[in-house]
């Protein structure tokens, strides 16, 4: 990863993250769009665009922005790691106090930034975009965010009307303590319910793809499904590990009987050293489990008596329309 930056004298209000991947026809009116926004906004600010290792020309394109505007600042990675390692990267790098992170295709709308910068002056830590109305084809992308979606609030308890969107502005100290990875971007309200924090969700505008081709697609439904079983032990388990460990360790214990008692019943006849074996491997198994989890239990009480793992309060506000 090497990073093109312009010296600005002080730490701007206001950072716009976006990462991008082959979006060479989109970048420039972006741009043009995103400054005449910010400007009427009266707020320092700075635009940093990630080039997530595009093999067209958004790096030519990224180079003569950033020479005319000193606003601008850019990442570029040497090869495509994925919209979450781009978006983790913009957000670390982001100097403002407040974060606003947007899709470099031109369907997230420059328009609706003011209304979410306002949404957390108002005190609010995480304003998430709801593409109410979208402009993507039904089939391919909306129906499978429409069931990803109510997946997501259902298992996480959570529940967001789209959490894929890209479109959503957070209070900077609140957002760069989330850990993202793999395709976490998808979760940041879920991520984020495991901190005191307060989330409200605003109608965003959405637009039909202009130009270039959708990055996503059916093919991404395993990796989805296996972030929220991930999310899912996180915010179930985090305050109490062991109940997790005791989950893990149920089947093996019950192996471990299974495999014992067929070992009992056949030492009359003869020893019979493969079910002994089994059951003592078993028996390891669990054991293990139930030490890690007892370790793990006294971690997470040690750091909670000391203040750094404070309970989850989270406040919803619904939805207002514009």
């Amino acid at each position: 990863m090497k990073a093109v930056s312009a010296s600005m004298p002080q730490g701007p209000q206001l950072s716009i993250v976006i990462p991008l991947y082959n979006e060479e026809s989109n970048v420039l009116p972006l741009y043009h769009a995103l400054e005449g926004v910010l400007i009427l906004m009266g707020r320092s600010y700075e635009l940093l665009f990630v080039d997530d290792g595009s093999r067209d020309g958004t790096a030519n394109t990224l180079r003569q922005i950033v020479a005319q505007d000193p606003a601008v600042r850019v990442v570029r990675f040497r090869k495509n790691f994925g919209q979450t390692a781009a978006m983790r990267a913009g957000i670390q790098l982001a100097r403002g106090r407040i974060i606003v992170t947007m899709d470099g295709d031109l369907q997230n709308d420059p328009q609706d930034i003011p209304l979410l910068v306002q949404r957390v002056e108002q005190g609010n830590d995480l304003v998430v975009g709801w593409r109410r109305d979208r402009k993507d084809p039904l089939l391919s992308r909306t129906l499978p965010s429409r069931i990803a979606n109510w997946l997501i609030g259902w298992i996480t308890g959570v529940n967001v009307h789209d959490s894929g969107c890209s479109l959503k502005a957070y209070r900077s100290r609140m957002i760069k303590c989330v850990p993202l990875y793999s395709e976490m971007h998808r979760f940041i309200p879920a991520m984020c319910s495991m901190m005191r924090v307060r989330m409200v969700e605003v109608p965003v505008r959405h637009h039909p793809r202009r130009s270039g081709a959708s990055k996503y697609g059916l093919s991404r439904i395993g990796k989805v499904l296996l972030d929220v079983v991930a999310i899912k032990m996180l915010i179930a388990f985090r305050d109490r590990p062991l109940h997790w460990f005791v989950f893990l360790a149920a089947p093996f214990w019950l192996c471990s009987l299974l495999a014992g008692t067929i070992a009992w019943a056949r030492f009359l006849a003869g020893p019979s050293l493969v079910a002994l074996m089994a059951s003592v491997l078993f028996t390891y198994i669990t054991m293990h489990f139930l030490f890690v989890g007892l370790l793990a239990e006294l971690i997470v009480r040690s750091a909670r008596t000391r203040g750094l793992a404070p309970r989850v309060k989270i406040e919803y506000v619904e939805p207002q329309s514009r």
